[in-house]
């Protein structure tokens, strides 16, 4: 018999079913029917009858199917407003409201968008409610305003992000939104010019937002410090510059840069300690509002309202959530006289989050948040001391503050190594600097001026002074620690046994905590056995950036795409990646100089400033690429194929004609990479070389119809192919001809928009592991397996077989 829920604990063991079986349907790859997610909620009622309360286990099931229930049933309601796919990349006629806070993109602005009515050629249409939209070739007079509505002409498609495996799921964003469609303004001869048709009353704590923004970017005319100031005023996340998001997450303080918990926190105290004050001024001259509402009860709900007003202009994030919840608990408990253990409080306080919002539990802030706070709150607090003058007791609050801090890093840092694959090895002394300086200086100034404008100023020196600290930090040899993402069982017995490190316990637990969390520190990802490779093609979307790995070594043909002056896959997609999987390349080849190719070079360069490099189109004769150039590493053979040394001399020659070819080979098994190389130098090279065979291509110029000409195929004889493109890309890659031509041959393939990341082995020549297929959730964009001659193909992935 299941043990007996004492107590009155039946209700917190509940609540911990609610979270577990939340984070259970969160794992689901496909929906159910509404009916098995309302089934779910009528088994909970059943286990929860007054017979069956007395049972800690049939609580805990009661609490599993309703969390179960209840996400199911809010994720099938969000899936039935998903676009109908014949709309997609048509021209469709909208009016709605803009509805959150604009973000500037570089030559763009992208912002949601709630639609009031849509039309096609003058018929209505039933879209999503709310969309994002991204208004391109914006200029300062045409930025639009939340709470604004405007008529656009928009081209609307299904959210459809990039897919590699430790990557940012761009496609949860949008659905933990409500975006069920996303779209481009369309803004030329081919549609009715944008309309801005007045301004509405919806909208206005984003209003509020962006009118604050705009009044700090007006006075504060260093665009650093004013990001800055706006990320701690009211959230602005996005207005911070990429090289200072690098700089604070080097040095561990990226916590602080927005309206993080401590923040809300001490705003409530502030809020409730003068709303006290000045209720008791008031009561003074009229004693009977003390007597009908007490000033405790007016200061404690007061400031809690103020926070929960805070916490809206700061975007409600999951900080901002978790700990408006948690005041939410204190001020009731002080109002009910009640006093609740710290687990209790803990749990209820995760419960309330994970139900407002369920698929908060898959960002890394809700858990750094919770197991911050959770450390905390296991920490011994000290005895307040009375009578001491505040200068003798500094110096011991100093050393608490410090002793604090290096407990809470040193425990954080496995639980940021498994969600980030890298901890600063500096964030203690820069946590120590930050936090004062941010949470008592900063932060309240940059508040300050929206009543006092020339409080900005002072915030802005205020930043300049921050930043200026952490640059010489983030400078110092191993400043970050980078290490392999390792699996999740790892990394929580990791999370557990640092924990128990850093515990104030006895000494044999906490050496038990080292020897939990030391696994995870000295964990490699598998490689291919000597003798062997293996081809990863990332997901980069238009463009390109394969990594080949050997026993011992690894090598990065292209650096993904350029999307913005200073946006790019390298940096996005292709660095990270590389860092989760625990690569460092030995060698960097660069196919050509087109943007889509070489787009992420200098981010790529900035990480590995000790790879090889060559290219088609470097200065330094001894950096280019040149056909007869060999090497072996591990048993496994390298070959440029192309450019020939003259071709390097002639300047009329286009960038295409000049890719690298690359051939890797073990034993019978290869695989051809050769960029963007036309059909006519394709035929000289099948001609050159009829004796080249090839398991895998990754398919020339992305699929386009000047490449992959027969001659070449027919030499090759590939049995798969690769295509790296972009989701519905303007230039129709893969092309049609292109894809008759491996049909007609038997070659299967796919595309990785479909597939997301896809990796190939010469061990295992005839499958092909598609991230998209193996890893997708149900918000994620359906994907599809191989496709050839006999339609899809068969199983992307053994049962069992690991991936690193």
């Amino acid at each position: 018999m299941a043990p007996r829920a004492e107590g009155g604990l039946g209700p917190l063991w509940a609540l911990g079913g609610v979270v577990l079986g939340t984070a259970c349907q969160l794992q689901q790859v496909e929906l159910w029917a509404a009916w098995a997610y309302a089934a779910c909620g009528l088994g909970a009622g059943c286990l929860a009858l007054p017979g069956a309360r007395r049972y800690r286990l049939l609580w805990l099931m009661a609490g599993a199917l309703l969390g179960w229930g209840l996400t199911g049933a809010r994720a099938v309601a969000y899936q039935g407003g998903a676009l109908d796919p014949v709309w997609q990349a048509r021209d469709v006629q909208v009016v709605g409201r803009v509805a959150s806070l604009p973000q500037l993109d570089e030559q763009s602005e992208r912002f949601e968008f709630v639609l009031e009515s849509a039309q096609h050629e003058g018929r209505p249409l039933a879209l999503p409610r709310r969309v994002q939209l991204s208004w391109w070739a914006l200029s300062p007079e045409r930025r639009v305003v939340a709470g604004e509505r405007w008529a656009f002409t928009v081209r609307l498609r299904r959210p459809h992000g990039l897919f590699n495996q430790h990557g940012f799921d761009r496609e949860l964003w949008w659905w933990e939104r409500g975006l069920l469609a996303v779209a481009q303004v369309r803004d030329g001869p081919s549609g009715a010019a944008p309309k801005r048709l007045g301004m509405t009353p919806w909208h206005p704590i984003e209003w509020a937002r962006q009118q604050w923004v705009q009044r700090i970017e007006h006075r504060v005319p260093s665009v650093r410090e004013a990001g800055l100031l706006a990320a701690l005023a009211v959230g602005d996340q996005n207005a911070i510059a990429a090289d200072d998001w690098t700089l604070f997450r080097i040095t561990g303080v990226a916590h602080l840069m927005s309206i993080s918990g401590l923040h809300i926190t001490g705003f409530a105290w502030l809020a409730t300690a003068l709303l006290g004050w000045g209720w008791r001024r008031a009561g003074r001259h009229w004693p009977a509002l003390l007597l009908r509402w007490p000033a405790p009860g007016v200061a404690n709900w007061g400031g809690l309202l103020l926070a929960v007003v805070y916490a809206g202009l700061a975007g409600w994030g999951v900080p901002a959530q978790r700990t408006v919840c948690m005041l939410a608990v204190a001020v009731a408990l002080r109002a009910s006289a009640r006093q609740w253990p710290w687990p209790v409080a803990w749990l209820a306080v995760l419960g309330v989050v994970v139900v407002l919002d369920p698929w908060a539990m898959l960002q890394a802030g809700f858990w750094l948040s919770f197991v911050a706070v959770a450390l905390l709150m296991l920490s011994p607090q000290p005895a307040m001391v009375q009578g001491v003058a505040l200068w003798r007791r500094a110096p011991a609050a100093l050393g608490r503050m410090v002793a604090e801090q290096s407990r809470l890093t040193l425990a954080l840092a496995p639980l940021t190594l498994l969600l980030f694959g890298q901890a600063s090895v500096v964030g203690l002394l820069a946590n120590l600097l930050a936090i004062p300086w941010v949470t008592l200086v900063l932060t309240p100034l940059s508040l300050l001026g929206a009543v006092l404008p020339w409080a900005w100023d002072a915030a802005a020196w205020a930043a300049g002074v921050l930043l200026a600290a952490l640059s010489p930090l983030a400078q110092w040899p191993m400043a970050q620690l980078v290490r392999p993402v390792v699996p999740w069982p790892m990394g929580a017995m990791a999370v557990f046994g640092a924990a128990l490190a850093v515990m104030r316990w006895p000494m044999s637990w906490r050496v038990a905590g080292v020897l939990l969390a030391l696994p995870a520190l000295l964990w490699s990802p598998p490689r291919p056995a000597p003798g062997q490779f293996e081809v990863l093609a990332l997901d980069v979307g238009q463009g390109s950036a394969v990594l080949v790995r050997t026993a011992g070594h690894s090598l990065l043909y292209d650096t993904g795409p350029r999307w913005g002056p200073t946006s790019n896959a390298g940096e996005r997609v292709v660095v990270p990646a590389l860092q989760a999987r625990g690569e460092v390349p030995d060698m960097v080849v660069v196919s050509h100089r087109d943007s889509d190719h070489a787009g992420g070079s200098a981010a790529v360069a900035a990480a590995w400033p000790q790879a090889r490099w060559w290219s088609s189109f470097d200065e330094d004769p001894a950096r280019r690429c040149v056909a007869g150039q060999r090497w072996q590493w591990d048993g496994v053979s390298f070959e440029v194929l192309h450019p020939y040394a003259q071709d390097h001399a002639q300047a009329r020659l286009s960038t295409n004609a000049m890719s690298c070819v690359l051939r890797v080979s073990a034993g019978e098994r290869a695989a051809w990479l050769s960029g963007d190389l036309d059909a006519d130098r394709e035929v000289r090279l099948a001609l050159a070389r009829p004796d080249l065979r090839a398991d895998l291509l990754v398919a020339p110029h992305h699929g386009s119809r000047t490449s992959s000409h027969p001659a070449l195929l027919n030499v090759l004889q590939p049995s798969l192919t690769i295509v790296q493109s972009g989701h519905l890309n303007r230039f129709g890659h893969p092309a049609p001809v292109v894809l008759q031509r491996y049909s007609e041959r038997g070659i299967r393939w796919v595309n990785t928009p479909d597939c997301g990341a896809a990796r190939w082995r010469s061990d295992r020549p005839e499958v092909i592991d598609c991230d998209r297929l193996r890893l997708r959730r149900y918000w994620n964009a359906p994907g599809r397996g191989l496709v050839g001659r006999g339609g899809p193909a068969l199983a992307m992935l053994e049962a069992g077989e690991p991936s690193p």
